[in-house]
């Protein structure tokens, strides 16, 4: 995302997306987001009437569509889709990026989850929303791979829980290995 091609709204929201990342919901400052979007200082009235819930909600949104919009393009760059390449796609994204960023930034979804998701009911309902767009794509692509749709859901399910729990571990050991064992681990029962 470039400064110059998107407007402040879209940058707050960005920047906000990356400050969960790294420091969840309690740890992120709505100055430094503003800041860091370099955008007005009067942006959040502005744009977010509603206050850090409603900021935090937009970044899990944009996190959610992001993710979704991820897997089309590994799926659009597959010549023989499958289950196992589409997981394996998804998790070498998260390997280079955790590696890339000395593993300081995870999922803003689940840094939101693991925050709040138990005292605050908008921000919950805004990570199950993101996580939903971002499952949705998996589900589909299972489906169009010849899966039936409960057999699909159940295994982009399975892929979301293992890439997940795979983040906090590799990120917990700062290292990629975790990522590469679900994949390698998973393929089999994702290809059966």
């Amino acid at each position: 995302m470039s400064a110059s091609t998107h407007g402040p709204r879209e940058r707050i929201v960005y920047e906000a997306a990356q400050h969960l990342r790294r420091t969840g919901v309690a740890g992120t400052g709505l100055r430094e987001v503003v800041s860091a979007a370099a955008a007005p200082r009067g942006s959040l009235q502005h744009y977010f009437p509603g206050g850090k819930d409603q900021l935090v909600g937009e970044a899990l949104e944009w996190a959610g569509t992001w993710a979704a919009e991820r897997v089309d393009e590994h799926l659009a760059r597959m010549r023989r889709p499958s289950a196992s390449r589409l997981f394996d796609a998804i998790t070498d994204d998260w390997a280079t990026d955790l590696a890339s960023r000395d593993f300081e930034r995870g999922c803003p979804v689940a840094a939101a989850v693991v925050d709040c998701a138990d005292t605050n009911d908008a921000v919950r309902q805004a990570a199950s929303a993101a996580l939903q767009t971002w499952q949705r794509p998996i589900t589909e692509a299972l489906v169009a791979m010849g899966r039936g749709p409960r057999r699909a859901q159940a295994l982009s399910t399975l892929m979301l829980c293992a890439l997940e729990g795979a983040i906090v571990l590799a990120r917990a050991q700062r290292d990629t290995a975790p990522l590469r064992l679900v994949a390698r681990e998973l393929a089999p029962v994702l290809d059966a």
